[in-house]
């Protein structure tokens, strides 16, 4: 009995055929890498601003097995200090089905709560969770958001002193402040509370926009022996030109954390925003293995860094007191 033989293939067919074949595990492993379970980063500002605060979150997502690319993906989107990018990036995180999202700050954490109740979120850097309707409380978030918070009176209280401290002679101090940021706004008023109990004068200089902040500096002139910085992603992605104009001015300038000392600023207290993104990937590698958000408690720094930069010193004509630089976690020179 004659086996019928099966036809030849067609030279094109065999290369068609071949080229598919090998294509299968390309095709698998796209598949796979699409099933990844995925956080989107909703950055504030720059990557370039930011770059540290990334490889905080992944290095410590990597240490708890999360390998991006591997075993987790990241989305990165980057508002560059506009807040009206925050609902526009917080609706494409939606769209995209991701697993959790990071966000920085009030305003970019209201807006991604405002477009899900549903994907769990992680706020870092918020200055009053409660307050603001985020969280139900410290404890009990409730809802699909938990995070950290990081303004403080006492804060704000303790930068002035350091200030003063570096600079005995400053009497009157302007507040640089985004006033379209309620809480801004709130943290403003407890640089004037401080600034009052330490008999030192102060005013707020308002900005909204990155072209607001040159005729901020001009209405200045000589009202303050210094300028006290309230933080937030518009301030940060304009920091270098900040700092310029203030030295141009021969403002000495406090901030809340070491990335505005970087750029150029004197002196920063507050909570180091590199730990609390470690801190972040703890929270995301709950989540990811099936913890409620709402469960998981608000955290407040536990981690506070004096940062000094000597080069802006002695370009302004400051002498840091030794016994100042002594309790400095950094010295930048």
């Amino acid at each position: 009995m004659k086996i019928a033989s099966l036809p030849l293939l067609g030279r094109r067919q065999f290369i068609t055929l071949l080229g598919g074949a090998a294509a299968w595990p390309l095709l698998a492993n796209a598949q796979q890498r699409a099933k990844l379970p995925t956080i989107g980063f909703m950055g504030t500002s720059t990557p370039a601003t930011q770059a540290h605060l990334v490889a905080a979150l992944v290095q410590r997502l990597r240490e708890l097995g999360w390998v991006e690319g591997r075993t987790v993906a990241i989305e990165y989107r980057w508002a560059e200090g506009r807040s009206e990018r925050y609902a526009e990036i917080a609706a494409e995180f939606v769209r995209l089905k991701v697993d959790a999202i990071l966000t920085q700050g009030t305003q970019a954490t209201t807006a991604a709560k405002q477009a899900t109740s549903a994907i769990p979120i992680v706020a870092t850097v918020v200055g009053d969770p409660v307050g603001s309707g985020l969280v139900a409380s410290l404890a009990q978030p409730g809802g699909n958001v938990t995070g950290f918070s990081v303004v403080s009176p006492e804060m704000a209280a303790k930068r002035l002193e350091i200030l003063r401290e570096a600079v005995p002679g400053v009497r009157r101090v302007a507040v640089l402040v985004d006033d379209s940021n309620p809480v801004n706004v709130e943290e403003t008023r407890q640089v004037q509370a401080a600034a009052d109990d330490l008999d030192l004068m102060s005013f707020p200089l308002a900005i909204r926009r990155a072209e607001d902040i040159v005729p901020a500096f001009e209405g200045l002139k000589d009202r303050a022996d210094a300028l006290c910085v309230v933080a937030n992603p518009l301030i940060l992605s304009n920091i270098i030109r900040i700092n310029i104009l203030a030295a141009g001015a021969r403002l000495p300038t406090s901030y809340i954390a070491r990335e505005y000392v970087q750029g150029g600023g004197l002196l920063s207290y507050g909570p180091s925003f590199a730990h609390i993104y470690r801190r972040a990937g703890d929270f995301f590698d709950k989540i990811l293995r099936g913890t409620n958000p709402g469960t998981i408690p608000v955290e407040q720094p536990t981690k506070f860094d004096l940062v000094i930069n000597l080069t802006t010193a002695k370009a302004l004509g400051v002498t840091i007191p030794p016994l100042l630089l002594a309790r400095a976690d950094e010295v930048i020179e």
